[in-house]
């Protein structure tokens, strides 16, 4: 599914990430940690094409990110889902037609019965015709979800999916990220919440990598 070979990322001159080896199988379950700076969003940057490598190979689904071109990126990209820690709509668009953006950007056209399951799945169905700026924390992190499974992906990024969110809401959340990896999904969380961490390891078989020293290792049994 992913995979890092001896990659390294530079930022300023200065080197955030360092030989980082690193594979994740299809349909696990993975928390990424780290302190703030230490290259989280970076990584999940990485993970999808977002930001290339500066030395070293990142692989998504079997292909070297570098060598499948602008439109061959493009397509694999489609395959992931991002769930960004500032979720980002159009406000002056329900929230019905923020999710279904990325149908309309390729093309693709809406299914009315798929949309209503999906708003309904994340809670929303009441808040399908709302604009984004009415809804709260924690029902534009659901629509920020919602829009990021849309296209059906293979792999779901998520960047401090829970920061903003009360405890009741984050594990909600976490619920839903559950049952999409229940579903076959590669999931991949970077967080700082150790409670959201060991909330997961009750219900999924999660791992828990942790940034250190520029590079990536996978936590004890600890956590």
């Amino acid at each position: 599914m992913i995979a890092f070979d001896e990659v390294a990322y530079s930022y300023g001159g200065a080197d955030l990430l360092t030989n980082v080896n690193l594979i994740l199988q299809p349909g696990s379950f993975h928390f990424l940690t780290g302190p703030s700076g230490a290259g989280k969003s970076t990584l999940l940057k990485l993970c999808h094409g977002e930001l290339f490598a500066t030395t070293g190979t990142v692989t998504l689904f079997d292909r070297d990110i570098r060598s499948v071109g602008r439109d061959g990126l493009a397509r694999m990209r489609r395959r992931v889902g991002v769930v960004q820690q500032d979720c980002q709509f159009l406000d002056h668009l329900s929230v019905a037609a923020n999710v279904t953006l990325p149908l309309s950007v390729t093309d693709r056209e809406t299914d009315p019965q798929d949309l209503s399951d999906l708003l309904d799945w994340v809670g929303l169905t009441r808040h399908a015709g709302s604009l984004p700026p009415e809804l709260s924390g924690g029902e534009r992190q659901r629509a920020a979800l919602a829009r990021a499974v849309i296209m059906s992906p293979d792999l779901l990024l998520a960047d401090e999916p829970t920061g903003n969110l009360d405890w009741e809401m984050s594990l909600r959340l976490l619920t839903l990220l559950v049952e999409l990896n229940r579903m076959g999904k590669t999931i991949l969380i970077a967080t700082h919440d150790m409670h959201l961490i060991r909330a997961a390891k009750t219900q999924v078989g999660a791992r828990v990598l942790r940034i250190r020293d520029r590079s990536v290792q996978l936590a004890g049994a600890d956590l």
